[in-house]
């Protein structure tokens, strides 16, 4: 049962987001350009992270269906971590700069 339910999603994602190869490939060459720009081996994980990630959507995208909106929204869901994150930051900056003036 377990083999059928594999087998039912592998040909589910197949048709939604394209050829496993091909997306795969597409992804690779991706994050192979981001992790050669100047910035990536300089940033936190969960930029990294986030990133690599949408990679894999945007390939997804790119070689399958391209109106399937839950992969634009796992886009719009991995840069809103990254942001979620750097508003903690802030926020911490912010009390920082408070306790300074008290």
């Amino acid at each position: 049962m377990l083999k059928n339910n594999v087998v039912d999603t592998l040909a589910e994602r197949h048709g939604q987001y394209g050829h496993y190869t091909y997306v795969s490939k597409t992804s690779q060459l991706l994050k192979r350009t981001i992790r050669e720009s100047p910035n990536y081996k300089t940033m936190p994980a969960y930029m990294n992270e986030s990133l690599d990630m949408i990679c894999n959507k945007l390939a997804r995208i790119l070689c399958g269906n391209y109106f399937l909106r839950d992969s634009w929204l796992d886009i719009e869901g991995y840069a809103k971590l990254v942001t979620d994150e750097l508003d903690k930051l802030d926020n911490l900056n912010a009390e920082k700069v408070s306790e300074l003036s008290d």
